[in-house]
């Protein structure tokens, strides 16, 4: 049998290559506006000088349609990225056309690639397309942390250069700023050094060597502060920033990294403190305290009524305590002091003191007064009152106590250091117990601020906006910016959320924020140490104003349940207290009873909108749904604006929130944990809100501010969608929970 022949057809592409390097200009498909031919290939290379960008757009476009765009196309790349693909003459599910859309590059080229196959049924006419270079604001432009200028950028037409603030030399990388910070000698027995601009970010690039040096006799004591921030690397021992130690023929360090060198007893009377730091990173610093200790021997009591009794600073002085030393004349003062020479004596005698015995027999206060909001504590067992006899006003429940601690003094007065004899301001807040130097009479101190309280108004015109309103400095004080990054993890997660100050040690967020994702549904915090808490944050691209915390623990709900974020409610506890001012302050904690807050009600969620708003739910096969909030969408993050946002929204009534996601699916489940806020028609500021960020209302009546929720979760279709609500944690339900761990921390 004589087999069959076989034809095969061979189509020749026809390509060109174009290159267009001018100011403007424009391109457009062979033949134009006549139909371009079939089985061809065009590509134009548009470059414009650095310093610019190219804009794109078409006037004119008409391609045969395919399904996508797999027949006649023109596409858009640059850097090996597609920027666009389009095809036909009218926008469908699977053709795009452009419209009126503008194209722009993310650099100085750009190229675009048009082709035809081998066979049109219909004619086409093709496409008319127009470019010019558009200069690059570079300054405002932070894609490329390699051009950031460390201080100030300014843009000119073309590029751009960087200058430093007063006091910094321009590096010669032209972009960083450094110091000028070694050459000084510090001769004094005791000092405090520090890294520049401490406990701001420190200057790049610098080398600083700090000498210090004392007389033979003494030897140095350096104490660290805890709070130690200098950028390390987790596998390689400070390869970038560090701080290195010289003491005699002693090195110690280097040292760097979030956890403090702590007391270091050099052995030596000169000490030489050097500081690196490389072109990068955003960290907080160091600060040191110095002291010369001497060879010289505490004093001891004389006898049974005269009493030599010293508080020894262990160093170079003794502070005498004595509450009325009597000297020879009969002069009386409430303060003395010897020092410490280099040959190991005393630089004079001490005074005689009156007992303590002879005081406390003769000098009664009295019971003390009562205050408002506050009950009063004894320091002595035997509710004494005699002199040197000590009481606390404890705040009542949920209020705060300034200035608690109060001691009796020689003058049979109950005093406080803060506001002598005046009683405490106890006003409603949230309020927690540190102990105080054991050198002072007063044993506890009650340090807190009014919780709710703004140091800005809010507008009075504040409407429905879309995308919300920028937010003043000030305005949402208690908002928090956490940055995560689960090491535990391989590989390694990283996503942002926010959360809500509730006092100098605490803040609330969401349970999901701070949980480490796992396969399954277990219910792990991530470690404390990979935590980062931003305080007094306003642009969340420039950190280096806020105020950084680390993390000491984390209390997740017990009862958080991760397929349906039911108790989506957390509380972590920062490793030191921060100093509340005009831009850090606690928000109030809502009533427990009756549940709140209200259908209709109105309330205000802050955010930069970092949450990915275009995560969705999926209920397929049973699944349980994916929530929008997971910090897992947040990996990359999608920032909607640098400043802080906020817009007012209002609750949704409980059945409607219920059936507006019953509707959709069964898998979910709107409990009595939670609550909706956001507007039937949708919009993208329902989306505003970061995870774990505060929903908060006003108290008329107190005039103070009352986190009610925590943004939890949304869905399923795109965030802002209709009928698709926002999501929260109802905080009123966890108040007592939240009340148990702030009062029992120590």
């Amino acid at each position: 049998t004589q087999a069959e022949p076989v034809f095969v057809h061979l189509f020749v592409v026809d390509s060109q290559l174009l290159s267009l390097s001018g100011m403007y200009g424009s391109l457009q498909s062979p033949n134009f506006p006549e139909p371009y031919p079939q089985d061809m290939e065009l590509q134009w290379n548009v470059t414009v000088p650095d310093g610019f960008r190219i804009k794109l757009y078409f006037s004119h476009f008409n391609l045969e349609p395919s399904y996508l765009c797999e027949y006649d196309y023109v596409k858009v790349e640059a850097e090996g990225e597609v920027l666009a693909l389009f095809c036909g003459a009218e926008e469908t599910d699977t053709e795009a056309v452009p419209a009126q859309q503008v194209i722009n590059s993310p650099r100085n080229s750009l190229s675009i690639l048009f082709s035809s196959d081998f066979s049109n049924e219909e004619s086409y006419s093709g496409f008319m397309a127009h470019y010019s270079a558009e200069d690059v604001d570079e300054c405002s432009d932070r894609s490329d942390e390699d051009l950031f200028c460390d201080h100030f950028c300014h843009n000119y037409i073309g590029g751009y250069y960087c200058s430093c603030r007063y006091g910094y030399l321009l590096h010669t990388d032209n972009r960083t700023c450094r110091v000028e910070c070694s050459g000084g000698v510090f001769r004094e027995r005791s000092g405090v050094l520090s890294s520049v601009d401490f406990p701001a970010p420190y200057p790049k690039s610098s080398e600083c060597l700090y000498r210090i040096e004392v007389e033979p006799g003494f030897r140095l004591l350096l104490q660290f502060d805890a709070t130690f921030d200098v950028e390390d690397h987790p596998d390689v021992s400070c390869p970038y920033d560090y701080v290195k130690i010289t003491a005699g023929s002693r090195e110690l360090g280097p040292f760097c990294g979030d956890r403090s060198p702590g007391v270091i007893d050099t052995s030596s009377n000169t000490v030489t403190v050097f500081f690196h730091s490389d072109n990068s990173g955003e960290n907080l610093g160091w600060r040191l305290t110095y002291t010369a200790i001497g060879l010289c021997s505490p004093f001891t009591t004389d006898d049974n009524t005269t009493l030599h009794v010293w508080l020894v600073n262990i160093y170079d002085s003794l502070t005498s305590p004595c509450f009325t030393p009597e000297f020879q004349d009969g002069e009386f003062l409430d303060h003395y002091q010897v020092d410490c020479q280099s040959d190991g004596s005393w630089s004079s005698s001490p005074p005689q003191c009156q007992s303590k015995k002879t005081l406390w027999s003769l000098v009664d206060c009295g019971s003390p007064k009562m205050g408002s909001m506050a009950d009063v504590v004894f320091g002595n067992h035997d509710n004494s009152t005699l002199f040197g006899s000590t009481v606390r006003y404890v705040s009542s429940y949920r209020s705060i106590c300034v200035a608690g601690s109060y001691s009796c003094g020689q003058n049979g007065q109950w005093i406080n250091s803060d506001v002598g004899t005046k009683l405490p301001n106890c006003l409603p807040g949230i309020c927690q117990v540190y102990k105080a130097s054991p050198y002072t009479f007063v044993l506890i101190v009650f340090s807190c601020a009014a919780c709710g309280q703004p140091s800005r108004t809010l507008p009075p015109q504040v409407k429905r906006i879309v995308g919300g309103w920028s937010a003043e400095p000030g305005l949402f004080p208690w908002q928090i910016l956490l940055s995560v990054e689960d090491l535990s993890r391989v590989p390694e997660d990283r996503w942002f959320g926010s959360g809500a100050l509730l006092s100098e040690s605490w803040v609330l967020t969401a349970a999901h924020v701070l949980r480490s994702r796992r396969r399954d549904t277990s219910i792990v915090p991530v470690a404390p140490e990979h935590v980062k808490v931003f305080l007094g944050l306003h642009n969340a691209r420039d950190k280096r104003l806020a105020t950084n915390r680390s993390v000491e623990e984390i209390f997740l709900h017990p009862d958080f349940q991760p397929n349906n974020y039911n108790n989506d409610i957390a509380l972590l506890k920062l490793k030191d207290r921060v100093e509340l001012n005009k831009v850090i302050r606690p928000v109030c904690l809502p009533p427990d009873d009756p549940p709140t807050p209200l259908p209709n009600s109105l309330g205000i969620i802050a955010g930069w909108g970092i949450s990915n708003p275009n995560s969705s739910m999926s209920s397929s096969h049973g699944d349980p749904p994916t929530l929008t909030s997971d910090p897992a969408a947040t990996a990359d993050l999608g920032v909607t604006s640098d400043l802080l946002q906020y817009v007012k929204l209002p609750v949704v009534p409980q059945d409607e929130c219920q059936a507006s996601y019953t509707s959709r699916s069964v898998n979910y489940n709107i409990t009595n944990n939670m609550f909706c806020a956001g507007f039937f028609e949708g919009g993208r500021d329902t989306c505003l809100g970061d995870s774990g960020g505060a929903f908060v209302m006003e108290d008329q009546d107190r005039q103070r501010w009352l986190v009610f929720g925590l943004v939890s979760w949304g869905g399923p279709e795109e965030c802002g969608s209709q009928r698709v609500y926002g999501v929260y944690t109802r905080v009123a339900k966890y108040v007592e929970w939240i009340q148990n761990h702030l009062q029992t921390a120590p």
